[in-house]
This record gives C-alpha cells, sequence and structure tokens, in this order.
C-alpha cells in the first residue's frame, strides 16, 4: 500500500533578476491525491467528499460526478456511517485513526470490504476541518484470511490461533478432539486454562521468541483434557501479523506427543534390556545413553559413561575413525563393523566391532547415532586357538612327512637287499 501522502503548502517563490520571473513551488497536495495507486478522498467533518481520485472511482465504479459532494452515507450502511462520524471525531482528537472498516456498495451492488485509514485536514491555522482518507481494498485480504482459516479449520493437526497475551482466538476441530473440550469451550479461553502455571511461562516465553524471530519450535506443553488427563504435546508457532506486518499473536501447532513417547519408551527398554553393549550418542560422539551391557563391558559404572565423549574410551586415532563413521551414518543412515578398541577401567584394550544406525528427530534429521558393540576377545581367542592349531598341525604334518621318508627309504632298502639275496642264490645254485 502507498504511504499516506504528507499534504504540505507553501507560497509560490518568486525570484526576479532583470531578466525575467524564476517561479519555485512545492508539489502541489491535489497531484499527490490524484496519482497515488490506492483510493483517496477528502471530506469534510460532516463526511462529504470535496475530492477523490480515479482509484475511488476504480473501487466503486461511479464516476467523478457520482462521487463528489456526495455524503459518504451514500455509499456504507446508517451503522457505518456513524463508525465514520465516530472516526472523523477521533480525526480532530487525535489527528490519526488506523484501520476503520467500511463496506461500501459499488455502482454494481457489489459489497466492498474495505479499511480506512485517515489523517487530519487543517487550515493554515492549523484546525482541523477534515479528513484525507486512504481505502484499502480488503477483498483479497479476506479471501487470504478465509483460505487460511480453511486450511486451519481442515488441517489434520491440533491448529490454534492465540493473541500475544496467549487467549485462544481460533482453534479447529483437532483441538477438540485431542484436549476433549467443545470449541465454545476452547475459544476467547486462556492457555493457561489448560496448561500449568511453570508452562504458561514457557509459553509466553515462546510468544516472545515469536515476536522477535517470527518462529518458535518443539516447544513442550502439556495440556490436561477435560478428563484430566495430561498430554505430552510439542508446539510449532509462527507469527500472526496484521495487514502492516506487525505481529498481533500467534499460530501454533500442537503435536500429540504420545505415541512417539511410547515408541521412545519402548525403544528405551529395548535399549536397556538388549544383551549386547548398546549406547546412544550425539553427532559430536558424546554418549547420551548406555546399557548395562556397557557398563559390564568396559567396567565403568552408568554415571561414568554417560555425558562423556567416546573419545575417553578410544584412542585418538579411533576417534577419527569414530567420527568418520558418525558422517557415514548421517549420509547412509548406517555404518557396519568399524573397528573399536576401548580401553576398560582396568586398563585392558577391549577389541569389539561397532554397528551403527541413525538415531532421528520426529522430523526426520538425524541428530546422533545408535551403536552396538560386539566384545571380539572370544572371537579373536578362537582364532588364536585356531592359528595355534593350524600351527601344531603343520608341525605334525611335517613330522609326518619325515617318518614317512624314513619308512620309505626302509623298504627301499629292504627291497635292494631282497634283490641282492636272491641273485647271491641263484649264483650259488649255478
Amino acid at each position: 500500500m502507498a504511504r499516506r501522502p504528507e499534504v504540505v503548502t507553501q507560497p509560490d517563490v518568486v525570484k526576479g533578476d532583470g531578466r525575467g520571473a524564476k517561479w519555485r513551488g512545492s508539489l502541489d497536495a491535489d497531484i499527490i491525491i490524484a496519482n497515488a495507486p490506492d483510493p483517496v478522498f477528502v471530506s469534510d467533518l460532516e463526511g462529504k467528499i470535496l475530492q477523490a481520485n480515479d482509484a475511488v472511482s476504480q473501487l466503486l465504479g461511479f464516476r467523478q460526478d457520482e462521487v463528489l459532494e456526495q455524503s459518504l452515507s451514500r455509499f456504507i450502511s446508517p451503522e457505518e456511517t456513524r463508525e465514520f462520524t465516530a472516526a472523523l471525531r477521533e480525526v480532530v482528537e487525535r489527528g490519526v485513526m488506523r484501520n476503520v472498516v467500511l463496506n461500501p456498495r459499488s455502482a454494481s451492488g457489489e459489497v466492498i470490504p474495505a479499511s480506512l485509514n485517515a489523517s487530519a485536514l487543517r487550515d493554515p491555522n492549523g484546525k482541523a476541518i477534515g479528513a484525507i482518507g486512504i481505502l484499502r481494498d480488503m477483498r483479497e485480504l479476506d479471501k487470504a484470511r478465509a483460505y487460511a482459516e480453511s486450511l486451519i479449520k481442515n488441517a489434520p493437526d491440533p491448529v490454534f490461533v492465540s493473541d500475544l497475551e496467549g487467549k485462544i482466538l481460533q482453534a479447529n476441530d483437532a483441538v477438540s478432539q485431542l484436549l476433549g473440550f467443545r470449541q465454545d469451550e476452547v475459544l476467547e479461553q486462556s492457555l493457561s486454562r489448560f496448561i500449568s502455571p511453570a508452562e504458561t511461562r514457557e509459553f509466553t516465553a515462546a510468544l516472545r521468541e515469536v515476536v522477535e524471530r517470527g518462529v518458535t519450535r518443539n516447544a513442550r506443553l502439556n495440556p490436561r483434557s477435560a478428563s484430566g488427563q495430561v498430554i505430552p504435546t510439542t508446539l510449532n508457532a509462527s507469527a500472526l501479523r496484521n495487514p502492516d506486518g506487525k505481529v498481533i499473536g500467534a499460530i501454533g501447532i500442537l503435536r500429540d506427543m504420545r505415541e512417539l513417547d511410547k515408541a521412545r519408551a519402548y525403544a528405551e527398554s529395548l535399549i536397556k534390556n538388549a544383551p549386547d553393549p548398546v549406547f546412544v550418542s550425539d553427532l559430536e560422539g558424546k554418549i547420551l545413553q548406555a546399557n548395562d551391557a556397557v557398563s559390564q563391558l568396559l567396567g565403568f559404572r552408568q554415571d561414568e559413561v554417560l555425558e562423556q565423549s567416546l573419545s575417553r574410551f578410544i584412542s585418538p586415532e579411533e576417534t577419527r575413525e569414530f567420527t568418520a563413521a558418525l558422517r557415514e551414518v548421517v549420509e547412509r543412515g548406517v555404518t557396519r563393523n568399524a573397528r573399536l578398541n576401548p580401553r576398560s577401567a582396568r586398563g585392558e584394550v577391549i577389541p569389539t566391532t561397532l554397528n551403527a544406525s541413525a538415531l532421528r528427530d520426529p522430523d526426520g534429521k538425524v541428530i546422533g547415532a545408535i551403536g552396538i558393540l560386539r566384545d571380539m576377545r572370544a572371537y579373536e581367542q578362537v582364532v588364536r586357538d585356531l592359528e595355534q592349531s593350524k600351527t601344531e598341525l603343520q608341525e605334525k604334518i611335517l613330522d609326518l612327512e619325515k617318518f614317512e621318508e624314513v619308512v620309505v627309504g626302509r623298504e627301499l632298502k629292504m627291497i635292494a637287499l631282497e634283490k641282492e639275496l636272491e641273485s647271491l642264490r641263484k649264483k650259488s645254485k649255478g
């Protein structure tokens, strides 16, 4: 919308230098009004229209001569005429008034929703003698508002609109389904009716964040339903702005966290009771959760493991390998058979393999990793035993080969002796 024109009148200035007159003057207010893109009119204090630009004619469909010298009451209802008269009094008293709703009827009979901003028209002595009004066609804005209200009403998630004090101005059916209250039991109520005093303070802080940043995310709320059940939810809120862009409230979307909390509790139970050592870390490698099997493997108590960096238990080189494994988790969602050799509380280096999968937030973003360690000591002992057995077997084979050589050698000698004896017997007979 165009800014409200400042009407400034100055006398013409004429200077002579002997070669003729030189004229200089300020921009005429009539030119500003005539060329304003928004519908602008000037009225006296009784509401008679003294001047109107082409945009007024385009808005209402009346010719200039059908508008000028007419009372504004010709175009608006008696009730709105009274409101406009009250607005004129406000202009006289305060010099300006804003966002008065008017619904003038066009030449075709269409009622056009409009908002009116007006400032005082003053005579040279500073006395208010009328008003300069700027109309804003609200049809497109009303369509947008109706569309937004339709989106809110039909949204599958619980959605509400509140003012900056937390009073609920609008709520969809999903809010009623979540809380078990009727629409009339929710609307015009403060959110503090449904949440605790501590959470009311948190919600107020969230509203401040909405005003300052335009948005707040994942604020925790636990409203109490009509049946008295406390319902865990997260709140995402964005700014509700007036036509001038000023934040006047918030549009909040609630997410019922009961199923997610059940899933999280189930996952935590699986981790806690898993037979293998299982831990959860963030993307920097800080351990957020670890089961008893981790403590049994490393010999550290839970409080000596939680909130510690994995780099406390592994070498700098393996820390770099683990960081690379985390990157693979972020990119591919999983990493397998990474080698880690953590040092136990007794100083023993324990060979393990790590399989890790992505830990994701409710929006699907990877925020960490769930790692499963496999103690490789027994496996490596089996490998060592096999290697030992292999060595022993190879030695026995060598011994057998030597024995075979001896036996074969003896047999060959016996054959040679038998041949020699046979030859001697033949000679003796001859």
